[in-house]
């Protein structure tokens, strides 16, 4: 840690998206889980992070160069710190002005293999964009954040992670009910913060050139080759649709349900972020909606690729003055670039569901329609017979998942045309193999997450702590984790809820 040095790149870069602001210092500090393996990526000596030099730096009592001041009585007079500023699109109606409401940018660093991440505190009280709250956050939503963060990332998803979870030391005003819960402090590792909601807020609120510069920064940070191109808004744009594109066909693929997805909510660096009213399908369903506050479904998980093409075009819009300066011209090149995240999507999809049903996809675009065509039916199979989307793939892993079905002879038929499709040969066997590496035996099931959840707010963090261990080995079964397998009871009637 000594070594490591924090940097302010976004706000010296873009002074007009982010305030100087201080972190709240918390009462009663306790490291509760620290992630140790990312740690060590970023940087950062995880022993040093547990001393008091490294709890001030977790909940950003840093002083005006941002180093740890844990023995300081006073807050600098200029805070390190910065709160970033953003609009955005929430369930399709534009708020002109939103922002790091009980949160603060700490710093970005860069770690040992060259790569820069920000480090970002949550419920570290409340700043100018707190809109009312009172900017805390309770245990349960940022020890589910860490959960699902490392779910997505041992999958293979581009995602922000937790690199700690602290307590605070203070109850605060309950999120749901009347009794008070454990405050606490998530600290997150992003490659950025940048969000398309960043851009609508420029494009609303702030000239020219503001935006440009912001469409600089963010190609420098995330899209370098953009750099060169031609027209660098408008490959930024593209490197951002097809990043995205991606990142959908993964999470559709393992049942990830993400809840929220407002243009605040979508990054430009690709990777997923905010997991407060999220979770993993148990059953089967495209329309499965596990938020409290989508009472009309418009983030269902089958509604995610829709939203995610709509969200991007609402970022294209941001660009159009500086695509071409005849609007017309612009918006129809953007809209060339929007056109290909259908078939980047589909592309990623079939090949993704072609590594779960152990088909070789060597001969290119021909077995990949038949890839499509077969995943659309079992899946329509599923629903029918509502059967769980985790458990499938697995047992179709390890055999014959027939038992699933309550009626097995449509499935049958199914297989036997897997079969078939599959072939024969070192290529099929080494995709058989691979399904494996595909199709996970851990999830962070609902029942289990909530239930290990409530147990933390007890002051048992035993029970994260173990689903944690099974879902960063997602692909291995062991026997002291065989109990968090399955679905449980009650998970289809599951909801989740913001934390704020």
């Amino acid at each position: 840690m000594d070594d490591q040095v924090l940097s302010q790149t976004y706000a010296a870069a873009l002074p007009e998206l982010s305030i100087p602001w201080q972190a709240d210092a918390p009462p009663r500090p306790e490291l509760l889980w620290l992630n140790e393996e990312l740690a060590g990526e970023l940087g950062l000596d995880p022993e040093q992070l547990r001393t008091p030099d490294g709890i001030a730096l977790l909940t950003g009592q840093v002083d005006e160069q941002g180093c740890p001041r844990p023995s300081l009585a006073h807050a600098p007079e200029h805070p390190f710190t910065t709160a970033q500023v953003y609009a955005g699109h929430q369930f399709g109606n534009p708020n002109p002005q939103l922002g790091d409401g009980r949160a603060v940018l700490l710093g970005d660093l860069r770690g040992p293999a060259g790569s820069r991440h920000d480090l970002h505190l949550k419920g570290a009280g409340a700043t100018p964009f707190a809109r009312a709250g009172d900017g805390k956050a309770p245990l349960g939503p940022m020890l589910r954040e860490a959960v699902v963060g490392e779910s997505l990332h041992a999958l293979g998803v581009p995602t922000t992670r937790a690199l700690a979870v602290l307590g605070t030391g203070e109850q605060i005003a309950p999120r749901q009910g009347v009794t008070p819960e454990p405050g606490a402090i998530l600290v997150r590792a992003a490659a950025s913060h940048l969000r398309v909601g960043t851009f609508e807020y420029a494009a609303w609120h702030l000239g020219t050139e503001v935006l440009e510069r912001l469409v600089e920064y963010a190609i420098e940070r995330h899209h370098p080759a953009a750099r060169a191109a031609a027209n660098p808004s408008l490959s930024l744009l593209e490197a951002v649709v097809q990043e995205q594109a991606t990142l959908l066909a993964q999470w559709m693929l393992v049942g990830f349900v993400h809840g929220v997805m407002n243009t605040d909510n979508m990054t430009i660096s690709g990777e997923g972020i905010d997991y407060g009213p999220c979770a993993f399908l148990d059953r089967h369903r495209h329309g499965a909606v596990f938020s409290s506050i989508d009472r009309g479904g418009r983030y269902a998980y089958g509604n995610q690729p829709g939203i995610a093409l709509w969200n991007l075009s609402r970022f294209a819009e941001t660009l159009v003055r500086l695509i071409d300066e005849d609007p017309d011209v612009a918006v129809e090149q953007a809209t060339a670039v929007l056109e290909r995240f259908e078939p980047t999507y589909l592309d990623a999809y079939a090949r993704g569901m072609a590594a779960k049903l152990g088909i070789p996809t060597a001969d290119g675009g021909g077995r990949l329609d038949a890839v499509r065509s077969m995943g659309a039916e079992v899946l329509a199979l599923l629903e029918e017979q509502q059967v769980d989307h985790t458990g499938f793939f697995r047992a179709l892993s390890d055999g014959d998942p027939s038992a699933l079905f309550a009626d097995p002879t449509p499935f049958r038929a199914w297989h036997e045309r897997l079969l078939e499709l599959r072939g024969a040969g070192p290529a099929a066997d080494e995709a058989r193999a691979g399904m494996m590496r595909a199709n996970p035996v851990h999830i962070p099931r609902n029942v289990h997450l909530d239930a290990a959840l409530r147990a933390a707010h007890l002051g048992d963090l035993d029970p994260v702590l173990t689903l944690l261990d099974a879902v960063r080995e997602p692909f291995e079964r062991r026997a002291e984790h065989a109990h968090l397998e399955g679905p449980g009871d009650g998970g289809e009637d599951f909801l989740t809820f913001c934390g704020t």
